[in-house]
């Protein structure tokens, strides 16, 4: 935590004109800070009377981290189906446990979820650790999250890597709480380095302003959470061997202090902007909602979907599930074609692995133009129009 010394400082301000994120203001005769402090050191480093430091509490060292050994990812399924993320986790998995020389585990919950076993075996895993229950049909976040703790303390992974889902952002903290592990978000990659075996995990910061690579040496597991669509499925080989083993489930687990009422699907816009290989998104520069029916118009004649950054999703033009970026969803389409949309870093995040960008913006200096493969400066109701006619002839 921040800690200032009131006898020192002298309220000079140089603290807060420093902050880039408000987190500091002089208020009186000292300094006082909120929450918004990420501690990312800037003040302390300038207060020319050092008023300010950082104070970081006891590193904890846990004294059976030898004993921790393998990988292990949580493959989540739903709706009757296991998430794709989960393919991706084994891929990477896979490499890890490889440059560690120790096994791949895949942990798998759900009601009727036996039948999915083989093909996580047929993915990369060398065991499935299945934990079968009609009470587990319906997720809730206590009883998988005692579930997991309790695979954890019995085969003691080293690594544990789960999707940054909705389900995966629930549940794999209350884990990470419960276990007293370290634990980083939405990584982007990971890798072993050689000279240790640490786990380096890297992820987004600071808005997606740079990327910070984070490692736990102190704790074990350690644990991470990946961004879907950022890694390479495994591919699947039929004739791959593993073993199934069965999770005791006592019913002191399987006691819940939530109730389930009633699960609904979402029938409208079914299209999951992850899988699909063209994606027409709007920004800003749409002006309005109505600008969307222009570029669903161009999404159908490409056999794609419709995706926007958050700006389009904050005005209420188009539901969340369409949004790319940090905040949102992380997208690698064959095709990626932003409308109105100015580039900030916080969308670029989201969909810079794409392919081909296409960018169609009035501003000539838009940051979109510094990624985008080709760029078209002018009105996108002028162009989008023309491009929906272009491709109507090619295909008559």
């Amino acid at each position: 935590m921040l800690i200032i010394d009131c006898e020192k400082c002298t309220a000079c301000g140089v603290c807060e004109t420093s902050c880039a994120f408000g987190a500091i203001s002089v208020q009186g005769d000292c300094a006082v800070v909120n929450e918004s402090c990420t501690l990312c050191g800037a003040c302390v480093e300038n207060c020319p009377v050092e008023a300010l430091r950082i104070d970081i509490g006891e590193k904890r060292s846990q004294a059976d981290a030898d004993e921790y050994h393998g990988v292990l990812i949580f493959a989540e399924s739903r709706h009757g189906k296991v998430a794709p993320v989960c393919f991706e986790l084994l891929g990477i998995g896979r490499k890890l446990a490889d440059q560690r020389g120790v096994p791949l585990s895949a942990v798998l919950l759900g009601g009727a979820v036996r039948g999915y076993a083989s093909d996580l075996i047929a993915a990369g895993a060398d065991r499935v650790l299945l934990a079968e229950h009609p009470e587990l049909e319906q997720f809730r976040e206590d009883i998988y999250a005692s579930i997991l703790e309790q695979v954890i303390g019995q085969y003691k992974p080293e690594v544990v890597l789960a999707g940054a889902t909705a389900i995966g952002r629930s549940v794999i903290p209350y884990v990470a709480t419960s276990i007293n592990a370290g634990l980083t978000a939405d990584c982007t990659r990971l890798e072993i380095r050689a000279s240790d075996g640490m786990l380096l995990q890297t992820r987004p910061a600071f808005g997606g302003n740079i990327m910070a690579t984070i490692e736990c040496p102190n704790t074990r597991p350690q644990m991470a959470t990946v961004r879907p669509k950022v890694m390479a499925p495994a591919e699947p080989d039929p004739s791959r061997k593993g073993e199934v083993l069965t999770v005791d489930l006592p019913a002191s687990l399987l006691h819940s202090r939530l109730e389930v009422k009633e699960t609904v699907v979402n029938t409208e816009d079914q299209v999951n902007i992850q899988e699909v290989e063209a994606l027409v998104a709007g920004g800003r520069g749409l002006d309005s909602a109505k600008g969307f029916a222009l570029l669903r118009e161009l999404a159908h004649e490409l056999g794609g979907a419709v995706a926007a950054s958050r700006a389009a999703v904050d005005a209420g033009w188009i539901p969340y599930p369409h949004q790319v970026g940090q905040t949102g969803k992380t997208v690698s389409p064959k095709l990626y074609i932003a409308c109105g949309i100015s580039g900030a870093v916080q969308h670029a995040v989201g969909m810079q692995s794409s392919e081909v960008v296409v960018a169609i913006n009035r501003d000539k200096n838009a940051p979109i133009f510094d990624i985008a493969t080709y760029g078209v400066v002018g009105d996108l109701y002028e162009v989008v129009p023309r491009l929906i006619q272009r491709l109507q002839e090619i295909k008559k």
